[in-house]
């Protein structure tokens, strides 16, 4: 089985859902918003 079809099938699972739900919960969090860009600024920088 390919990864994307283990992918798929894992998100249609009972599990799968919950987890997307949560995550779909953090990221409307703005604690949560703040720390990603937080730590995507740190990334660009370091980039340059």
């Amino acid at each position: 089985m390919a990864l994307m079809d283990r992918v798929r099938a894992y998100m249609r699972s009972p599990k799968g859902r919950q987890n997307v739900e949560k995550a779909k919960r953090m990221a409307r969090d703005p604690h949560t918003q703040q720390k990603v860009r937080r730590f995507l600024n740190r990334f660009r920088t370091r980039r340059h």
